[in-house]
């Protein structure tokens, strides 16, 4: 969560649903609440690692139809990422480059 989702509706559902927010109180907020500021702060995290798999335009485009499909290339997706931050060879990254550029082209045959 983020400070827009700081409101109490927001936060009451989160813990209804088990989750433990972890969202810094607005700075106007009458009675401000603790928070684990160092988990906040890997959010960013979370963030970035959206940020690249979107990179794949059939994640974020979301052609597929049925939810397993998608999940199965969000999966794939994921081990390309994992793959490419493991610091690759030239060789390898010359690879993952242009098998990134075929797998991104729309699958009508144009590239966008």
């Amino acid at each position: 969560m983020d400070r827009a989702y700081e409101g109490d509706e927001t936060r009451a559902l989160a813990v209804e649903l088990g989750y433990t927010p972890v969202v810094p109180p607005k700075s106007n907020r009458n009675n401000p609440w603790d928070y684990d500021k160092q988990l906040y702060k890997q959010r960013n995290q979370v963030e970035r690692l959206f940020r690249r798999i979107k990179r794949f335009r059939r994640i974020f485009t979301r052609y597929d139809k049925l939810d397993v499909v998608f999940l199965a290339f969000a999966y794939f997706a994921l081990i390309v990422d994992a793959l490419m931050r493991t610091r690759p060879s030239k060789k390898q990254q010359r690879f993952f480059s242009s098998f990134h550029a075929a797998v991104s082209l729309d699958f009508r045959g144009g590239s966008g």
